[in-house]
């Protein structure tokens, strides 16, 4: 019996927008793409969501995916408010869940720069039962420790649990624990895998 739902946060409960903050700026046609290399697409990024690295140093290890372009990036990075957003269905899921007898909890990989400047966007985590964002325990998805430290921390049984990511490699740790999962595409196909595993509002 399914007693907990565990969510990813970006692009399940909130936008990732880093696509559409990044042209609100001003960029576009290669050197967006040569932005999205050095930052969000590069192997940088998984450092930014792990906590370990000083925003200077992060910053630094964009600039080296791309020196010439250290103006834009350091221009960008001044502030990140907008480019996480949150989905409208967001706080009516959470609470139809928690008044449906659930209890919700989110697992996802995030930043602290993310998490302050776009706080706005993130109402929702005042509704959930707790959870883990990866920049405060500096361990990220997929690696196991993620997966075990959520359950230990809320004494959650794996087998009375479902996970919801949008990303497939972030699931078969999660299955391996004994957790049920679910490859969010939107709201409704993710409300179909639940009711199939008697999830019901």
């Amino acid at each position: 019996m399914i007693r907990n739902i565990i969510f990813d946060i970006g692009n399940v409960l909130a936008d990732f927008s880093w696509k559409d903050f990044y042209i609100g700026l001003g960029y576009e046609g290669e050197k967006l793409k040569r932005l999205a290399e050095a930052t969000v697409k590069s192997s940088v990024w998984d450092e930014v969501d792990r906590g370990v690295w000083s925003e200077e140093e992060l910053i630094e290890g964009f600039i080296r995916n791309d020196p010439s372009l250290e103006e834009d990036l350091r221009r960008i990075f001044q502030n990140v408010h907008g480019i996480v957003t949150r989905r409208a269905y967001a706080v009516p899921w959470v609470l139809s869940l928690k008044e449906a007898g659930y209890r919700c909890y989110y697992l996802s990989n995030f930043s602290s720069k993310v998490y302050r400047e776009c706080a706005d966007a993130l109402d929702f985590l005042d509704h959930m039962d707790g959870g883990i964002l990866s920049y405060r325990d500096r361990v990220i998805k997929p690696q196991r420790e993620i997966y075990q430290l959520l359950l230990d921390r809320y004494e959650l049984r794996a087998e009375e649990s479902v996970f919801l990511d949008d990303t497939e490699k972030n699931l078969p740790t999660a299955r391996e624990l004994g957790i049920r999962t679910i490859l969010f595409r939107d709201r409704q196909q993710a409300v179909k895998e639940l009711e199939k595993l008697g999830v019901c509002l």
